[in-house]
């Protein structure tokens, strides 16, 4: 048990010889008992509220410009571009842009949108490309919102695609989603 001992009264010298008094004691096991109940609160809710984030893989910005490449080689049968647009809309093709296999089509984010698309795409292409994984292209347009980027992204973690990358849209990726009518201010 915890507790405080207080002192009674004079310790002088000589005089008369008193009784000594017992001072009143304070009981401080409660107080200790609340102190480690609020550490243990304290420290299980820091633990809890870690902030999550999710990792993107980012070019090496020392890579000589040269070597660098604007177009990007992939497979048709293996790439699914989506097009970013307004309105929380997206336009999506399967192939190239320019070649399309299947699209341009628009829909909007969710399970009813872009997520069963790519779930019927990432069950379809490896058995069309021999077992290889879906490659899955996002280009923002300028009239996007960052909601919708990190919408798209946690769209890839819920799908669980395993290749996706963020690129800059082309004109001809513009021309698209106004023909769409996802383009507008």
């Amino acid at each position: 048990m915890a507790e405080l001992n207080q002192d009674s009264g004079k310790k002088g010298k000589g005089g008369k010889v008193r009784s000594k008094k017992n001072g009143g004691k304070v009981d401080l096991t409660a107080m200790v008992d609340l102190a480690f109940l609020l550490i243990t609160f304290f420290m299980l809710t820091t633990s809890l509220n870690k902030p999550q984030a999710m990792d993107v893989a980012m070019p090496d910005k020392n890579k000589i410009k040269e070597q660098q490449s604007d177009e990007l080689l992939t497979a048709d049968n293996r790439s699914l571009t989506i097009l970013l647009g307004s309105d929380n809309k997206v336009s999506w093709v399967y192939g190239q842009v320019a070649r399309p296999i299947e699209g341009p089509t628009v829909a909007g984010y969710g399970a009813d949108g872009i997520r069963k698309v790519l779930m019927e795409k990432k069950a379809y292409v490896p058995r069309v490309s021999g077992g290889k994984d879906m490659i899955v292209i996002i280009r923002p347009s300028e009239k996007c919102t960052q909601r919708n980027l990190v919408d798209i992204l946690d769209e890839m973690k819920i799908v669980d695609v395993k290749r996706y990358m963020i690129g800059k849209i082309t004109p001809e990726e513009v021309e698209v989603l106004k023909r769409d009518n996802i383009y507008n201010d």
